[in-house]
């Protein structure tokens, strides 16, 4: 890349769900976004870069920082505001920063998922005791996905949210992999879990195979 920094994430989210705006509103550090704003998330490496990304978000834009994550391989932000053009601007200052476009992110690939029927109450009370989002409820049923970059759980847990009738447990969206827990009864499960995937599958961008 031009600038050294790796694109790995580039996401827009088009109308925030009443859970995703929420568990977000549950880790954030900034500026908590809210339902139906809009939002960009946003993953490099190294992490370092992520300050010089959100700086060129703030002067360029009217976009609120809800998340800045800084790690030594990848650092993450998210941004949102009511006006979807402003987030698309955020989206333009960062590839004009970089020098690289919105395709040359990475592919997101699905690394894991799995679904558990009629969950027993001690191991609902497990998921319950690390999640930030709703509880997972005995004989509900379970699905969790993994997937690589960690950022693109965020756009999973918002359509999957935007598609069924289920309760979004936990997402995490930064570090090696990322995870989204969801709970719910079963037909309901299997259809947020078919729009995960088929969110994941619209994204293009760079080859991501395996190493």
């Amino acid at each position: 890349m031009a600038s050294g920094i790796d694109l790995r994430t580039f996401t827009y989210i088009d109308v925030l769900q009443p859970q995703t705006a929420a568990f977000i509103g549950t880790i954030s550090k900034g500026y908590m976004p809210l339902e139906g704003q809009a939002a960009l998330f946003v993953e490099v490496s190294p992490g370092m870069g992520v300050n010089a990304v959100m700086d060129a978000v703030l002067k360029r834009t009217t976009c609120q920082p809800g998340i800045m994550v800084v790690e030594r391989r990848s650092g993450v932000i998210e941004v949102h505001d009511e006006d979807q053009g402003q987030v698309r601007a955020a989206g333009d200052a960062i590839s004009e920063l970089l020098g690289i476009e919105e395709t040359q992110r990475l592919k997101p690939r699905i690394v894991s998922e799995e679904t558990i029927t009629g969950v027993e109450g001690m191991h609902g009370q497990l998921v319950n005791r690390m999640r930030h989002g709703d509880f997972l409820h005995e004989g509900e049923t379970l699905y969790v996905l993994e997937v690589h970059p960690a950022g693109y759980a965020l756009l999973a847990a918002n359509e999957a949210e935007k598609a069924a009738d289920i309760k979004v447990l936990e997402f995490l969206a930064f570090g090696a992999f990322g995870r989204l827990y969801l709970g719910g009864d079963e037909a309901s499960i299997a259809e947020a879990a078919q729009a995960a995937r088929a969110a994941l599958a619209e994204i293009d961008g760079r080859e991501n195979a395996p190493r």
